[in-house]
């Protein structure tokens, strides 16, 4: 063979080179290692091993892939995209579902381990400064709806779905980072009062909580997190907890004790107060602030907030100016700002994830199957979180792309793609007609800087 043609053999065109460089920069740094490392799924190797099809299941999630039948148009038919990840070929899309249908319970247990093992050796979250800064855990759940012949599929609260069958999907996420720390599927009846305890102590393993670095931890969660015995719980572990009272009608019996209602210029109609009456069911001092709203029909919606921070932290964290602490209106607004920072935080990371990374859309029908698919989706989640951070330096712009941006626009650059014979990078020529590909040429050049890769623009 000719010099030419094996280098032609090397050179693929590709409309997703962001994904490209990003899949090259994971394979450096051995991401994937500890899942093939751990998880031993039993199942016969006739061309790909089952770890490699579960690589290329997580590909797909970062190509965009609403399902696992997109395999075959995204990953299998993008020779470029199968080298950077390491990959010679790409498994069938039926052959991944096998793979996936195959697991037991104790691969999703291996495969849960090696995420972890993930997350502790490339996430910020893990490697936190509590002594500069408190830990901010969001602890959520949302709804994964699903056919009502999966497993554990049952009515449960598909918000806009009435009578809507499925899956539970629990959540914490380090606020301050946007990394998932834990993903974990539940029953569609389950709601964040069942699953609360749980989701936090897998947390606190995943992070190596110990007694110290829970004293400087924040647990936020609404007020499914908030039942007297969940409060009492994080509290008796040393969290601090920003949260809502769980009961409604215990919420309105506290209103009352409201002697003044103060507007909240910030939100039209709001009304907040402080709770006067005393209360001994916690285990510690708590703050409490009644929050109130007029509805559609007149009455008011009513929720209390349970805080345990002391007024200048959370007066810090709700981002308002210093000298709010001399004003207690100032400081009372603080803490009802800082619950309402939830929608930037965990429930954004969920409505993005929908968008960005499709994960209401793959669903199996065995439980083990959609553990699996759920632990791809946040491993995925994180990947795109780290690639930002990786490009931030070079090209600002990249780290401000949400989930959706991420994989539509900066993975999705059209290019050629010239490899050497070891599959690394040697050069890129990114096509100019792409609105985005000036811009991401420094970031490119700075993530393959080892490889002194060329990266330059293009007529293709």
């Amino acid at each position: 063979m000719s010099q030419s043609t094996t280098d032609r053999a090397r050179c693929h065109f590709t409309s997703r080179t962001g994904l490209v460089v990003i899949g090259q920069k994971i394979r450096m740094l051995g991401i994937f290692k500890p899942i093939e490392e751990r998880v031993k799924i039993k199942q016969k190797v006739i061309q790909h091993t089952p770890n490699q099809k579960l690589l290329d299941g997580l590909i797909n999630i970062l190509a965009g892939g609403r399902g696992l039948v997109e395999v075959n148009k995204r990953v299998r038919s993008d020779r470029a995209v199968q080298r950077a990840f390491g990959r010679d070929g790409c498994a069938e899309q039926s052959v991944i579902s096998d793979t996936m249908d195959a697991a037991d319970a104790e691969n999703v247990q291996q495969m849960q381990g090696a995420v972890k093992e993930i997350y502790q050796g490339h996430s910020a979250g893990y490697r936190h400064d509590y002594e500069q800064q408190f830990q901010l855990l969001d602890v959520d759940m949302t709804g994964q709806p699903c056919g009502k012949k999966a497993a554990f599929a049952t009515k449960g609260y598909f918000p806009e779905q009435r009578s809507r069958r499925g899956r539970q999907l629990g959540r914490v996420l380090a606020s301050w980072y946007r990394e998932i720390v834990v993903d974990r599927l539940f029953n569609g009846k389950t709601q964040l009062a069942l699953a609360f305890q749980a989701l936090v102590l897998a947390a606190e393993g995943v992070l190596d909580l110990d007694e110290d670095k829970r004293k400087r931890t924040i647990l936020r969660a609404d007020g499914n997190g908030g039942s007297e015995a969940d409060v009492n719980w994080a509290l008796s572990r040393g969290y601090h907890l920003h949260t809502k009272v769980y009961s409604w009608d215990q919420a309105r019996k506290l209103a009352d004790t409201v002697e003044v209602w103060h507007d909240d210029p910030k939100v039209p109609g709001r009304q907040i107060g402080w709770v006067t009456v005393e209360t001994t069911k916690y285990v510690r001092p708590l703050k409490r602030i009644a929050v109130r709203t007029r509805k559609k029909n007149g009455q008011w919606g009513i929720g209390v907030i349970l805080s345990s921070l002391p007024a200048e932290v959370v007066v810090s964290l709700a981002r308002l100016p210093v000298h709010y602490l001399k004003d207690p209106i100032a400081v009372l607004r603080a803490y009802v700002y800082f619950y309402d920072l939830r929608g930037g935080g965990v429930e954004t990371a969920f409505k993005e994830d929908k968008q960005g990374l499709g994960i209401t859309k793959r669903n199996k029908k065995s439980f083990e199957a959609q553990q699996m698919i759920v632990q791809l989706n946040a491993l995925a989640h994180n990947l795109i979180v780290w690639s930002r951070r990786w490009l931030a330096p070079a090209s600002n712009w990249i780290g401000q792309l949400g989930i959706l941006r991420t994989v539509r626009d900066f993975f999705h650059v059209n290019g050629l793609v010239h490899f050497d014979a070891d599959g690394n990078i040697q050069r890129i020529i990114l096509s100019q007609a792409d609105p985005f590909a000036s811009s991401i040429c420094a970031g490119f050049r700075s993530l393959l800087d080892s490889q002194q890769a060329d990266v330059n623009l293009g007529q293709i």
